[in-house]
């Protein structure tokens, strides 16, 4: 294939994308201007280009679809039903012709001149059928003759003379009608700034970085101890951080690509199965890894035809219920941490979980001593279990021995995790919890049966230290499993290393021994690792496994650190479902404000318990993202102000307590720094040590009944409260400049 020729089918796709986004947006609109322009240069683009390379098949189809868009286009014909659904047929064979241009090198070998002669003769008689009479009209303003041609079209419609043509009368001629600025004035700009670049190329410069990363990881910690190279090293981590970050842009897509396809699969499904559905999508410009993106499609196209088929009921079904006729499926995309979350959810029957136990029980695939066990969540996840449907009959849509087992093994391939939630008679939501990218990490280094490990830092939620003196008191058992008690609730317990070497005895509290417990929140699985000692985090690159390591269960891939060391990345998922951690049960709540509002509430009453230059302080737990463990040498200074940088992310720091500078010149000595948010602002608090988190109780004014600002009442003693807002922002330029006058 020529160059020329892949360039054409190339911008043909994507011509025909957007000509697919559009016709789907159009039965809405069906006289919008600017959708109409669309359509049209789409397929003129096509009918000329195809012209000139030769593909005469493809021209003449693209021709007849041209008159009639032209027809739409002018005003003289309205797209109603029948014309979209053409329209898309036409899509349809255009989206064909490309794949045997692209397969065979030419458009076709004669054979599909029959099925082509149809199409053309179906889109040829749309045009006579819905052929426009133009009477004309003496109205003073051109907009007030095409609003009032505008209004005239549907109460016309449909009136019948001999030949059965249906007439369309209109006060004005289209071509009279001012056209919108908008649909002229969109220009070539971003054909203009866009380049095209192999998603292969795209793969090979991804492992080149990763590579850079760990290379990077080794210098930075071999020349930690020579202050000749700490200056080149910095350098070359932030040369290195904003070329991964770079790369990974440009892998970037948002997951608008995905979700344009999908107004037409619930256009076509709604029709075959004769339901009301009304799509609204949110998030779209949320951006996800292009390989990602490409693997999701296929289980999100499932999820929807489930929600469609077994989820919204007929309207005549949703009238009895007391619902609108007109069912309601959201897409939804948004990011969390290092994820991003895929929702698909309706407002359908749900999904009964007696009926999910009973065909569990029916088709063998649990016992029913232990379908009587597990809670109303866990027996919602039964569907995701190889060979179970609850469908009565096979139909096209769904329930053809292709069950829900798919979307959660595709999904999991990738790296991400599908968790469902669904209430009888009021909808489903599944939820595809989706990694950013699948080749750089952060990870935290944990260190077990003198090993290193990796544990991705998405689903770490905080870190717990146990001294060897409070090991024994602390760990709680029952029934032989080890639980710790925390912040009042109990934290189910797993040991690695006698979860990788079962031969290791004892309950692992040996005297002298250091606990640090790693607590983990993964597919609604709350428990703490127990590991021998903790490490710096790292960004680490994903490499992939071998089918011997893989059939472990317990690792998720592989990785080399920055001391060269060879380390595994532990899978928290795979870990909690081998050990038989039970999903915890959520509290129903009344409305999501409500929940919402309680949330709030419960985060602003807690606090964390922090230690600066000898005196205890307490910072808002609905304020702190996380905590920072830094060396001394990572802190710079604008004037007098430290602050961090955080991959090219300026984080202002306050330290009023000298916590910092204490350290002195020993860029070694590792500070503590809290990240907190204020509005859309982070600021950064430098602190002794984190001790606790605590409920806070509020404080009154003797004699006056005031409530005391500034202080909490934490574990019965006084303690002054650290406001976020009160931080202030980083100097500007100008006081920068005064500044070093000043200091000079």
């Amino acid at each position: 294939m020529d160059e020329l020729t892949r360039e054409f089918l190339i911008e043909s796709q994507e011509g025909l994308d957007r000509m697919e986004r559009c016709l789907t947006e159009l039965e809405e609109r069906p006289r919008d201007a600017e959708l109409l322009g669309d359509i049209f240069r789409s397929v003129h683009t096509i009918k000329g280009t195809t012209g000139f390379l030769g593909f005469k098949r493809m021209e003449r189809l693209a021709h007849v679809g041209e008159n009639l868009l032209g027809l739409l286009r002018d005003g003289k014909l309205l797209a109603d039903n029948a014309i979209i659904t053409g329209l898309l047929r036409l899509m349809d064979a255009l989206r064909g012709i490309l794949w045997t241009i692209e397969i065979h090198d030419h458009d076709g070998d004669g054979t599909e001149a029959e099925q082509d002669s149809e199409l053309i003769g179906l889109l040829e008689k749309l045009q006579r059928a819905e052929e426009v009479v133009v009477v004309t009209a003496d109205v003073a303003e051109p907009s007030l003759q095409a609003e009032q041609a505008s209004s005239a079209l549907p109460m016309i419609r449909g009136a019948q003379i001999p030949g059965a043509q249906a007439v369309e009368q209109v006060i004005q001629d289209a071509d009279t009608a001012p056209v919108p600025v908008s649909a002229v004035a969109r220009g070539t700009a971003a054909s203009d700034t866009t380049l095209r670049v192999d998603v292969v190329l795209l793969n090979r410069m991804m492992n080149l970085v990763g590579e850079l990363v760990l290379t990077r990881n080794q210098i930075l910690q071999a020349t930690a101890q020579d202050a000749n190279l700490t200056l080149l090293s910095r350098r070359l981590d932030m040369v290195t951080a904003d070329l991964r970050e770079s790369v990974m842009r440009a892998r970037m897509q948002p997951v608008s690509n995905v979700f344009s396809k999908f107004p037409r699969v619930i256009r076509d499904l709604s029709q075959a199965l004769h339901r009301k559905v009304r799509l609204v999508m949110e998030g779209q410009e949320t951006e996800l890894d292009k390989s990602l993106l490409e693997a999701i499609k296929d289980p999100l196209t499932h999820a929807i035809r489930n929600s469609l088929d077994h989820g919204i009921e007929p309207p005549a079904v949703r009238v009895a219920a007391g619902k609108d006729a007109e069912g309601t499926l959201k897409l939804r995309a948004y990011q969390e941490s290092s994820h991003v979350i895929i929702e698909v959810s309706d407002d359908g029957a749900g999904i009964r979980v007696d009926r999910v136990r009973g065909k569990a029980i029916e088709r063998g695939l649990i016992t029913a001593e232990r379908a009587s066990q597990l809670s109303e969540r866990e027996l919602l996840q039964l569907i995701f279990l190889p060979g179970f449907s609850t469908a009565e009959a096979i139909t096209n849509v769904s329930g053809r021995g292709v069950g829900m087992d798919v979307v959660r093994t595709n999904v999991e391939k990738i790296g991400g995790k599908v968790e469902i939630d669904s209430r009888p008679g009021k909808g489903t939501v599944m939820r595809l919890r989706i990694p950013l990218t699948l080749a750089i990490i952060p990870a935290l280094i944990v260190h077990s049966l003198l090993q290193s490990f990796a544990l991705p830092q998405g689903a770490l939620s905080e870190l717990v230290h146990i001294s060897p003196d409070r090991a024994v008191s602390a760990i709680e058992w029952m029934e032989g499993a080890p639980l710790y008690r925390l912040r009042g609730q109990l934290l189910p317990l797993i040991f690695l290393d006698r979860l990788l070497c079962p031969e290791v005895r004892g309950d692992g509290l040996d005297a002298g021994r250091n606990l640090f417990i790693a607590v983990l929140d993964t597919d609604g699985r709350r428990f703490g690792l127990v590991v021998d000692g903790l490490a710096n985090p790292e960004e680490i690159v994903v490499k992939p496994l071998s089918a011997v390591l893989k059939s472990i269960g317990v690792y998720s891939g592989a990785t080399v650190l920055g001391n060269g060391e060879l380390a595994l990345i532990l899978d928290p998922g795979a870990i909690a479902s081998r050990v038989g951690v039970t999903i915890r049960i959520q509290e129903d709540r009344v409305g999501e404000e409500a929940q919402a509002d309680e949330l709030a509430d419960g985060m602003a009453s807690r606090y964390l318990l922090v230690e600066s230059a000898g005196r205890r302080a307490a910072i808002a737990l609905g304020e702190v993202l996380r905590v920072e463990r830094i060396p001394r040498s990572r802190v710079e200074y604008l004037g007098r102000r430290p602050v961090l940088n955080f991959e090219g992310q300026l984080l202002p720091v306050e330290d009023s307590g000298g916590v910092l500078a204490a350290a002195g010149s020993d860029l070694d000595a590792p500070g503590t720094v809290v990240v907190c948010r204020e509005g859309s602002r982070q600021v950064g608090i430098a602190v002794s040590h984190v001790l606790d988190v605590a409920a806070g109780s509020e404080l009154y004014e003797a004699g006056s009944r005031q409530r005391a600002s500034g202080v909490t009442l934490l574990r019965n003693h006084v303690t002054g409260v650290v406001e976020v807002r009160d931080v202030p922002p980083l100097p500007a330029a100008c006081d920068l400049e005064l500044e070093s006058e000043t200091l000079a």
